[in-house]
């Protein structure tokens, strides 16, 4: 049961948001969606479960397959990937497990919402006009180490 809900939240909510979001931007010539993926979606992680991280998976290919469809029609589609970024699920974890995160993560610290937002904001923007299928991992060089 968690894993279906897992995976209808996660991916066939993006499924259904890029169809739908998609169906109106291409008749209007025009537009940007911009997925939220995770780390955990191309990078093995013990944080998450099997289905978050095949859900998060799934959205990367989902927002190339649609980058493709939808490019000729001047609609961009690309996807954010965060790793650790200070928030609720992050205060849940016991200090000692936090440290160990933070420790892995050249940059030395978590994430914070804002530059989620911030990327998110800029890919749609008319300044990133010609990005699209692009999967940007805000992950404070963890991906690199």
């Amino acid at each position: 049961a968690d894993w279906d809900r897992v995976l209808a939240v996660n991916l066939r909510g993006c499924l259904n948001g890029c169809r739908l979001a998609g169906a109106h931007m291409r008749a209007r010539g025009f537009g940007r969606i911009v997925n939220l993926g995770s780390y955990a979606g191309h990078r093995v992680s013990a944080a998450t479960g099997p289905h978050y991280a095949v859900a998060k998976a799934g959205i990367e290919q989902l927002t190339r397959i649609f980058a493709l469809d939808l490019a000729p029609a001047g609609v961009t589609v690309n996807c954010v990937a965060p790793s650790a970024i200070d928030g609720p699920a992050a205060a849940a974890l016991p200090p000692d497990r936090l440290a160990a995160v933070r420790a892995r993560i050249p940059v030395g610290r978590l994430g914070r919402g804002e530059e989620v937002a911030a990327l998110i904001v800029h890919l749609a923007s008319d300044a990133a006009g010609y990005t699209t299928g692009q999967v940007i991992d805000l992950d404070g060089g963890r991906g690199l180490a």
